[in-house]
């Protein structure tokens, strides 16, 4: 809704109004009915951006997955902690030799 503003301040000032004419001040009425009623309309602008912006997402052409690229599949759920992306219980690496440190020569 791109007429957001002018809708929310002129409900805010008939609300002004007539809230200003009960409390028989017509000056606080009219300053809170505009203040209430910028922040309707920009809040009712902004609501209306989103639709627009989620209606044009929506209208991607084929239906398919909204361009997402979907590749390998999802550890989601899974054990795996290690490194290497391994569950076996290990501290990842290939699970081969002794540990040590390799070391030698002279």
């Amino acid at each position: 809704m791109k007429a957001g503003l002018p809708i929310g301040i002129g409900a805010g000032i008939a609300i002004g109004v007539a809230l200003g004419s009960a409390l028989d001040n017509l000056a606080l009425g009219l300053s809170l009915g505009i203040a209430i009623g910028a922040g309707s309309g920009v809040a009712m602008m902004a609501s209306g951006a989103a639709k627009e912006k989620d209606k044009k997402k929506g209208d991607g052409g084929d239906g398919g997955d909204g361009g997402l690229i979907l590749t390998g599949s999802s550890s989601k759920g899974s054990k795996s902690d290690d490194a290497d992306g391994s569950s076996d219980g290990d501290s990842g690496g290939d699970g081969g030799g002794d540990g040590g440190s390799g070391g030698g020569g002279d």
